[in-house]
């Protein structure tokens, strides 16, 4: 095999394993046995924001130069490193990783092993992301040559039981914005945001492998994402389709993970636990260490080294631990709002980095980011269950406010104002100096 395609299998695989964390097991069913029979339209919108949005996100940071700065910088230094900051934070130790390990003890270690401490499987199971994490240098290459297989393997079994022998008929549940629905669900796996981080890694692992080419580079990430993107795909598809078939088995209101574990088993039987908790802890570990080992890398670039690698990596891993023995529920409770807010501006950023050789004004960027923001921020205080009147109100009858994406409207006026002010500028100079 060509050292090119080998190295673009390597990292696609090892791609498809950071994004395929905890909430891309747990959310597909969910939105599969909210759905039932429209688990179909249900799945299109979850694939744009859990499947195109990522895609697109690695591409996007790939063309910014493999940085976070790059990326959002256009907008500002200072917003740059706020918005830097807070996406880490949230996907790092406040929420993402701690979510991780909260998963791989609900789903993976308490229905084998119903009396051991969440707070020991927590120490271990990050005790392990350390091991991976504490030498940055070649992580790309652990995760996809050894944890990825081994998720695949397991993910295969249950799906291809799961669609050849279904448990039970999709339903009519009376879901009435499947799409949209399966849009904003997607909002919650976290992987656009995601996507713009741990694109740095893989540029990084490209560079170890000798391509200094950005052309080269970006051609590899593309070969890798589309990989990536492939597996993710099939296995979202199996996943919401099998939450589908257990629509006619399984109550609306059970928890998520015990959702997913009640599925395995029904499909597999008692040794569909042991299945299930090799697939939950691999799939879980690949994401912690991929973001991690972003958290680590971010602060001590942003900081110019006085927080090392090392100590960043070291404390991340100390708070997840802690976080995580909130349980699976609560944390994602509490990230609904945050993620109603900075969502739609990574989101943005994403589709504007990816035509920035066609966008003449850079300053647009802020337009359009702080539109963005107008509505993103409403929509974050509404998810947080505040009632904000008439200003909810005005948010549901922009276009497509009432589907999730009233902020397209406000982002688009924001470029065209931030355009025109900038035109009318530029004339009052040519004339002064005229």
């Amino acid at each position: 095999m060509k050292k090119e395609n080998k190295d673009f299998l390597v990292i696609g695989l090892a791609l498809f394993a950071m994004f395929f964390g905890a909430g891309n097991l747990i959310f597909p069913p969910s939105i599969g046995l909210q759905a039932g029979e429209n688990w179909f339209a249900a799945m299109m919108g979850f694939y744009l924001t859990g499947i195109g949005m990522p895609l697109l996100g690695i591409l996007a940071i790939s063309k910014a130069g493999g940085t976070i700065e790059g990326l959002a910088g256009k907008v500002g230094s200072k917003f740059s490193k706020i918005f830097g900051s807070v996406a880490v934070l949230i996907l790092g130790p406040l929420l993402g990783v701690p979510r991780t390990g909260a998963t791989t003890y609900e789903m993976g270690i308490k229905p084998i092993f119903s009396d051991v401490s969440p707070v020991l499987v927590s120490i271990v199971f990050f005790s392990v992301t350390l091991f991976f994490v504490i030498k940055p240098s070649g992580i790309i290459d652990r995760i996809g040559k050894l944890l990825t297989p081994i998720l695949l393997i397991m993910l295969s079994v249950i799906i291809y039981k799961g669609v050849t022998a279904p448990m039970g008929t999709p339903i009519d549940t009376g879901m009435l914005k499947p799409f949209s629905t399966g849009f904003t669900e997607g909002y919650q796996t976290m992987d656009a945001i995601v996507s713009i981080l741990i694109g740095g890694i893989v540029i990084a692992s490209l560079k170890e492998k000798g391509y200094e080419d950005k052309k080269q580079q970006f051609k590899l990430t593309a070969k890798a994402g589309i990989l990536a993107a492939t597996g993710l795909a099939i296995v979202y598809g199996g996943l919401l389709y099998l939450g589908a078939t257990g629509s006619s088995v399984f109550p609306q209101d059970i928890v998520k993970t015990g959702l997913t574990v009640s599925i395995v088993t029904t499909i597999l039987g008692e040794i569909g636990k042991a299945v299930l908790g090799i697939c939950v802890s691999c799939a879980c570990l690949t994401t912690s260490v991929g973001i991690t080992a972003t958290v680590g890398d971010y602060f001590s670039k942003i900081t110019e080294g006085k927080l090392s690698y090392k100590s960043v990596v070291i404390a991340s891993s100390i708070i997840s631990a802690i976080v995580s023995n909130t349980g699976v529920e609560q944390i994602v409770k509490f990230a609904a709002p945050i993620l109603a807010v900075i969502y739609p501006v990574a989101l943005v950023l994403i589709i504007m980095n990816l035509f920035d050789n066609l966008i003449v004004n850079k300053r647009i960027y802020k337009g359009a980011v702080y539109g963005t923001l107008c509505i993103s921020i409403i929509d974050g205080i509404t998810a947080l269950g505040v009632d904000i009147g008439i200003v909810k109100n005005i948010v549901a009858i922009l276009p497509l406010g009432k589907q999730g994406f009233g902020w397209i409207l406000p982002a688009l006026i924001g470029i065209v104002i931030v355009n025109t002010l900038t035109k009318k500028n530029e004339e009052r100079r040519k004339r002064k100096y005229a």
